[in-house]
């Protein structure tokens, strides 16, 4: 059955909003250098948006819900891709939220949301350009580092002054590990504090004598 004119129009206006959507949001993105750049949002944001289109279409019963939920989960095992873990830290969060995110609004494009959907791409631009500004001044108030730090087995009582050492700086200890390896005992530390008095605990740590290996 031939498409009408008018609704080959209207889908074809709205495929073209999810691609400048999805652009606008991916340059933010490209211009980080993130695993999802301009390319993929746009293709997230036209293909949610695509799925719901032609939900639309299909079985009026429970086929559009099916497809929505569908696509919230083919997009999580997406953003899933996203995340990784390098150097004791999960990175790659924003972006796996932004992917969820440019799927939402597709889908908002492909129901027509387009006033909506602008609005809240505002919003989420507000959020990616201002907000870090935020976080850097809350990471100059505090910071979150993990300690891995080796003494020797004979000496095993230096753990016990790293604790004092802790203490003494104003870093709170949220998780702490220790191991054997042979003549040496290796602790881990996930600590909480100032940056000041990190690198205050980092400097006394690389002085002493006692501390046969130092990483952070």
């Amino acid at each position: 059955m031939p498409m009408d004119t008018n609704l080959l129009t209207e889908n074809i206006i709205r495929v073209a909003f999810a691609v400048l959507i999805g652009g606008i949001i991916g340059a933010e993105r490209e211009f980080r250098d993130k695993a999802a750049g301009f390319r993929t949002i746009i293709l997230i944001t036209v293909g949610s948006a695509l799925f719901t289109i032609f939900s639309m279409s299909m079985d009026p019963g429970f086929t559009r819900t099916r497809i929505a939920a569908n696509i919230v989960t083919g997009i999580g095992f997406l953003g899933a891709g996203a995340i990784m873990r390098e150097h004791g830290r999960i990175g790659g969060l924003t972006t796996a939220a932004t992917i969820w995110l440019s799927a939402a609004l597709g889908m908002g494009i492909g129901a027509g949301e387009l006033i909506f959907v602008s609005i809240s791409t505002f919003i989420v631009i507000i959020v990616l350009l201002v907000f870090p500004r935020l976080e850097i001044g809350i990471d100059r108030i505090r910071e979150s580092r993990t300690y891995k730090i080796v003494v020797s087995a004979a000496n095993v009582e230096k753990i016990d002054k790293i604790n004092e050492a802790f203490a003494t700086h104003e870093l709170t200890v949220y998780e702490h590990h220790q191991s054997k390896s042979g003549n040496t005992v290796v602790g881990t530390w996930h600590t909480i504090g100032s940056p000041k008095h990190h690198e205050q605990f980092s400097v006394l740590m690389v002085k002493d004598k006692d501390v046969e290996d130092f990483v952070y």
